[in-house]
Formats: structure tokens, C-alpha cells, sequence
């Protein structure tokens, strides 16, 4: 792709790392390594490297207003976590009783609330035994709502600049879903067909730039594709890793672009042609994006 270079790598080597988010009051990049129980603090200007115990597997996570503690989407539930003091207190434990589901994908929404997905490992079963799905919540303040459900895979959970649409896949569908939301209440509409992943790859974690296009990491893709905001591709920019998961983007005009990975499943032979694989990828662009909205409570 014109105009995009790799400058950087931070070489962390995860399982499957995921939910990169940018700081700008910090300037620190997050991420999380969900099936290592990890998450990691990366201070760009001084490449200071920090990573964090967490009590289960860490999903996907949002940045919390007035407060050090992050709102987190943890395998079992919602919570909120200090990630210095290790301090936990649950918000919504909805699936806490089935087995084979965890919540997978997050985010902050433009009026701070908490949205995130569940997803099905293996054989699911709900509390009365039947096979699990999915669903995806939304938490805000005293509200807890589950939204819909049927869901495989959550994934690609992000919002238009202005707040009004709501973007989400099931990753085995290959496609990337709108819904227009009312921002007060936050009742999403009717879904609509946004974009059709095409090729090898799957929607993994999205994020939307201040033009209001569509970043989204393609699993087995090996690639990030953005789309416009009619759901057109607009370019594709070709990775060094087949599992790309997640991307944001930060730096001090927000024109860095974070991409996580994963290293989860590739055989030794994979690996030695992916050197890349379960770092974290920077890359210079000319596009800017948009700082994260934080958890209002």
C-alpha cells in the first residue's frame, strides 16, 4: 500500500494477542494475550514495556473515565481491574454457568458504555444443556443488557464517529455488520450487510479512522482491508503474519497503525516463516484516527 511502512516492531511474541487500544492521555499502546492471562502497557517514546497478571483470561478491555481501573471483558464476565494492584470487582457475569463460552471482543461506544461478545470453544452448552451460542452485551452504569445472541464468534465491535453506527461480525459468517443505533438509548436497528470478506481470511478486530472507514484484521488473511464507509474496499495493506487480530491507532497525531497477532495453532514450519507472529506490527500512514471514547460507568 502507498504511503505505509513498517517502522517498528514489538517483538512480544503472544499466543493470541488481542484488543490494542491507544492511550492519548498516557501515550501508551494496551493489548491484551488472551489465552496467556496477560496484558501488556508499551510506552511509545521510550519503548518501555510493561505486562500485567490478570485472574482469567483478559478478552478485551476499554479505558474507564476519572479512574486508573480498566472495564473489562475477563472469560467468565464483565469487571472492573487495576491492573497495577490487581484489585477485581465483577460488574455481569451472564454466561458464567456454560461451558464451553467466554467473551471475546469489546469496546467503548461514543457515549461510554461497554459493549462485548461471547463466543463458543468447543462444545457449548447453555444452563440447560443445550448447545451454547453467544450473545452480545452492553453495560452502562447500572444497566446490563444483553442486545442479541446467536452468536458463534464475536468480533469487529466498533462505532462510526459520530456514534450512530454500530459495526459487528460472527466471524464464521465472513461478513462485517452495521446497525444504525439511537446514540441516547443505544438500541441498535435493523442489521445490514456492511462488507463480505473476501479470500482466506475471517473479520477479526476492527477500528474506524477520523474519515469513518473500516480497519479490520482478517484472520488467516494475512492482511488489514479498509473499507469505506459504504462498505467498499478502499485498499488492503499486506502483512508479514497469517493471523492478524486487532488494530488502532495512536501515536502523538494518531497516524501510527497497532496491529496485534497471534501465534495460536501454527505448526513449528508455520512459525519459522513467520518470524512476525504474535508481535505487534507499527506501521507510518498519512491517515488519522480517532481517539477512544472511555467508560463512563
Amino acid at each position: 500500500m502507498s504511503g505505509f511502512s513498517l517502522v517498528q516492531t514489538i517483538p512480544v511474541k503472544n499466543t493470541l494477542g488481542e484488543c490494542i487500544l491507544w492511550d492519548e492521555e498516557t501515550q501508551c499502546v494496551w493489548w491484551t494475550d488472551i489465552h496467556e492471562s496477560r496484558l501488556y502497557r508499551y510506552r511509545y517514546a521510550s519503548a518501555a514495556l510493561e505486562s500485567f497478571a490478570c485472574p482469567e483470561r483478559l478478552c478485551s478491555f476499554g479505558f474507564v473515565d476519572g479512574d486508573s481501573r480498566l472495564v473489562c471483558a475477563f472469560a467468565s464476565g464483565l469487571a472492573l481491574f487495576d491492573p497495577a494492584g490487581g484489585d477485581l470487582q465483577w460488574l455481569y457475569r451472564p454466561e458464567k454457568d456454560y461451558r464451553g463460552t467466554r467473551f471475546n471482543d469489546g469496546r467503548v461506544d461514543r457515549r461510554g458504555r461497554f459493549w462485548a461478545g461471547t463466543m463458543v470453544e468447543g462444545e457449548g452448552r447453555d444452563a440447560q444443556g443445550r448447545p451454547a451460542k453467544g450473545s452480545l452485551y452492553r453495560i452502562s452504569g447500572s444497566e446490563q443488557r444483553r442486545i442479541f445472541g446467536g452468536i458463534s464468534i464475536s468480533n469487529s465491535l466498533c462505532f462510526s464517529p459520530d456514534g450512530g453506527v454500530l459495526y459487528f461480525a460472527d466471524s464464521p459468517e465472513r461478513r462485517i455488520m452495521s446497525y444504525e443505533i439511537d446514540p441516547g438509548s443505544g438500541e441498535p436497528g435493523e442489521a445490514r450487510v456492511f462488507a463480505t470478506v473476501a479470500g482466506d481470511g475471517a473479520p477479526d478486530g476492527s477500528t474506524v479512522d477520523a474519515e469513518g472507514c473500516l480497519w479490520n484484521a482478517q484472520w488467516g488473511g494475512s492482511k488489514l482491508v479498509r473499507y469505506t464507509s459504504a462498505g467498499e474496499v478502499d485498499c488492503v495493506l499486506e502483512l508479514p503474519v497469517s493471523q492478524p487480530t486487532c488494530v488502532c491507532f495512536g501515536g502523538e497525531d494518531l497516524d501510527l497503525l497497532f496491529v496485534s497477532s497471534a501465534r495460536e495453532n501454527l505448526s513449528p514450519e508455520r512459525l519459522a516463516a513467520e518470524p512476525e507472529a504474535g508481535n505487534v506490527l507499527v506501521y507510518q500512514t498519512g491517515v488519522r484516527g480517532l481517539p477512544e471514547s472511555w467508560y463512563c460507568g
